[in-house]
C-alpha cells in the first residue's frame, strides 16, 4: 500500500540521502528479502556509530526539523504553505514515525525509540503542530542555517562550522566604548534599521575578531549568523549575497585580517560590495572586516615617487576604508590598562593578584612582545594551569 511505502515520501524525500535514515528505510523495504539480516546489521551499525540507540526518535526529529524542503522554505520566507503542501508534509512525517514505531517493536532489544520532540507532538493536533513549525522556520530560517550559527564559504558552498568559538562579551575585558558601538550597529542590522558595514582595526591581540564571535553568541537567537570569508574569495561576494538574499536571517560576512596590495583586483569588488552601506541599507548581509591597519591597501615605496602620485595613492587607500560605514579602533593597551585586564581575568578565574603576580604578568608581556588582552588571557591561562598542578609560574 502506497501510504506505508517509504518510497512515497515527497516533501521529505531529501532524508533518503541521510546515511542512517537511508539504511533504516532500506531495512523497512527488505523485510522479506533473503539478505534482510545484512540490512539489519547495516542499520544497527550506523545507529550505534551515530549514538542514536538510546533515542532514535530524537535523531529522526532533528533530521526532519533541519531538512530543507518546499515546506520549510515556504515557512522561512514568511509565506503560507498551500493545503496540498501541508498535507503532503504531514503524510511524510507520520509515515516516518510509523515506520520507526514498527521497527522499535520488532528490534526493541537493540535500541530505544524514545519520544518525539515537542516540535512534533501530534497529541496537540496537526494544526497546532504546523503552526509551531511555521513560527520556528520564520524565526530561525531552514536547513543548515537553522541548525548552525557559523559558516565558512568555500568552493561556492556554505560549510557549517560545527564548533564555533563560545566566547562571550563578558569574557572580553576592556574596550567598553568600542564594543558598545559594534553592538548598537548589529542591533540596528537585526531590527532592519539603517546600519553600516564595519571595519575593526588595531594592534593584533586586542580582541577584534573575538568581539564579532561574541556578538554572534549574543544574538544568534535573534536570527544572526556569520559567514567567514577569506580574502582570496572576496570576488565571490555577489554570489554569496544572491544565495542568501531570500533568507529571513541576518548574515555577517566576516573577513578577518584584511590587507590588500594596490594592484589587487579584489579591491574593486570589495568597493562595489561596500557601496551605499550606511543610509537606508536594510538587506540581510553586513560586511565586517578586521585589519591591523587603518589603510587596508598597502603602500609601496614607488607610491612616493612624486607628490602628485603620493596624493593619488593616499586617496586610493582611503577610498576603500571610507566605504565602511563604521570604523572602530582597538588601540593597544598601556601598562596600567594591561594590568587591569590581568586583574579582571584573574578574578574571573578565582586567582589572587598580588604584586608578585602582577610583576610576572608584566614580564610575560615583555617577553612575548607586547601588552594586549590576548597576552593578558594567555598569562592567566598559564597561571591557572600552574595553580592546578601546584607548581610555580615559570616561563
Amino acid at each position: 500500500m502506497e501510504n506505508g511505502n517509504i518510497l512515497s515520501l515527497s516533501v521529505l524525500r531529501g532524508l533518503l540521502s541521510d546515511d542512517l535514515l537511508k539504511s533504516f528505510f532500506e531495512l523497512q523495504e527488505r523485510a522479506d528479502d533473503e539478505f534482510f539480516c545484512s540490512y539489519k546489521g547495516n542499520f544497527l551499525n550506523k545507529l550505534y556509530l551515530s549514538g542514536a540507540e538510546n533515542n532514535f526518535f530524537e535523531y529522526i526529529c532533528d533530521a526532519i526539523l533541519y531538512d530543507e524542503n518546499a515546506f520549510t522554505k515556504c515557512c522561512a520566507n514568511g509565506k503560507a504553505p498551500s493545503t496540498f503542501l501541508v498535507n503532503a508534509y504531514l503524510h511524510d512525517v507520520k509515515l516516518i514515525f510509523d515506520c520507526a514505531l514498527k521497527a522499535a517493536a520488532k528490534f526493541d532489544k537493540y535500541f530505544s525509540i524514545g519520544k518525539p520532540s515537542s516540535m512534533f507532538d501530534f497529541a496537540k493536533g496537526d494544526e497546532a503542530m504546523i503552526a509551531g513549525l511555521k513560527k520556528f522556520y520564520k524565526k530561525y530560517g531552514c536547513g543548515q542555517f537553522a541548525k548552525y550559527t557559523a559558516f565558512a564559504y568555500e568552493n561556492g558552498e556554505f560549510s557549517p562550522i560545527k564548533n564555533p568559538s563560545a566566547i562571550t562579551l563578558d569574557a572580553l575585558k576592556g574596550y567598553i566604548q568600542e564594543k558598545a558601538v559594534i553592538d548598537a550597529n548589529i542591533v540596528n542590522f537585526i531590527k532592519g534599521l539603517p546600519y553600516g558595514n564595519m571595519l575593526l582595526y588595531g594592534d593584533r591581540g586586542t580582541g577584534k575578531s573575538s568581539t564579532i564571535h561574541a556578538m554572534l553568541n549574543k544574538y544568534w537567537k535573534s536570527g544572526l549568523r556569520i559567514v567567514e570569508l577569506n580574502k582570496e574569495n572576496m570576488l565571490e561576494l555577489p554570489k554569496i549575497r544572491q544565495k542568501i538574499i531570500s533568507n529571513p536571517l541576518k548574515f555577517i560576512i566576516f573577513i578577518d585580517d584584511l590587507s590588500l596590495d594596490e594592484s589587487d583586483e579584489k579591491i574593486s569588488g570589495l568597493k562595489a560590495a561596500l557601496e551605499g552601506s550606511v543610509a537606508g541599507n536594510t538587506s540581510n548581509t553586513m560586511i565586517v572586516a578586521t585589519s591591523n591597519r587603518r589603510h587596508i591597501i598597502k603602500e609601496n615605496l614607488s607610491d612616493r615617487e612624486n607628490s602628485v602620485h603620493v596624493s593619488d595613492s593616499l586617496q586610493e587607500q582611503l577610498s576603500l576604508s571610507d566605504r565602511f560605514g563604521i570604523t572602530v579602533l582597538f588601540s593597544s593597551t598601556d601598562k596600567a590598562q594591561y594590568l587591569e585586564l590581568v586583574k579582571s581575568i584573574a578574578s574571573d578565574e578565582g586567582l589572587a593578584t598580588d604584586d608578585t603576580f602582577l610583576a610576572l604578568a608584566e614580564r610575560w608581556a615583555l617577553v612575548k612582545g607586547g601588552r594586549s588582552p590576548r597576552r593578558a588571557r594567555q598569562f592567566v591561562d598559564l597561571a591557572v594551569s600552574c595553580k592546578k598542578r601546584n607548581i610555580k609560574i615559570d616561563f
